[in-house]
């Protein structure tokens, strides 16, 4: 099931060494580099790409491999005292499927989150996420609705499909690891494509 992060490993936060403003990534083992070398997975890259281009962001990884949307929710007032980002990027949601947990309940946290980061003047993006066709279409397209319901509801910005260009293509098996859950690395920069267009506007 190409795209979902299973109960294994965690990464704490890591921060870049960069000054002024700070992003905040909130994520699953899609952004904890599960199962890659340290430093090849899209948030790296996102590092290494503001740092190359001059924009002067600080990077908070506080992604948990298998952390769901309430995982996130409860970790999120903590992780916003602590660092007062000025962008919050949630990219949760996949386990969540996993686990056959009720969609009410995955778009409730998300919003919450939302509101949560908004509170604090952060701005908000939403990492949408895609389950595999066993799932059921409706499942699947109720799914894919409530990521862009969250951020129409809470004006967050949008990617709707952070797997685009890695999970839905004719090669799609040869992109990810032997788990055919994680991506390899080489997927990886285009993660960062699929994100670097709409989160480049919030950062000032």
């Amino acid at each position: 099931m190409a795209g979902f992060s299973p109960a294994a490993g965690a990464q704490g936060a890591s921060a870049s060494a960069a000054t002024g403003q700070k992003l905040l990534v909130v994520g699953d083992s899609l952004s904890a580099e599960y199962g890659l070398a340290r430093g090849t997975g899209w948030v790296a890259l996102l590092e290494a790409r503001l740092a190359r281009e001059g924009v002067a962001t600080t990077v908070v990884n506080a992604s948990i491999s298998g952390d769901t949307t309430a995982g996130g929710r409860a970790r999120l007032p903590a992780l916003l005292a602590q660092h007062r980002p000025q962008v919050v990027l949630i990219e949760l949601g996949g386990n969540d499927a996993l686990r056959g947990l009720p969609l009410v309940s995955t778009e409730a946290n998300l919003r919450t989150m939302a509101k949560a980061a908004k509170a604090v003047g952060a701005r908000v993006l939403i990492a949408g996420m895609a389950v595999p066709p066993n799932y059921g279409r409706k499942y699947g397209e109720d799914f894919i609705k409530l990521f862009a319901s969250v951020a129409k509801a809470e004006g967050a910005a949008l990617v709707p499909f952070l797997l685009a260009g890695v999970a839905d293509v004719p090669n799609a098996d040869e992109l990810f690891q032997a788990d055919r859950i994680h991506p390899r690395a080489e997927a990886h920069p285009r993660l960062l494509a699929n994100v670097w267009p709409v989160l480049r506007p919030l950062l000032k």
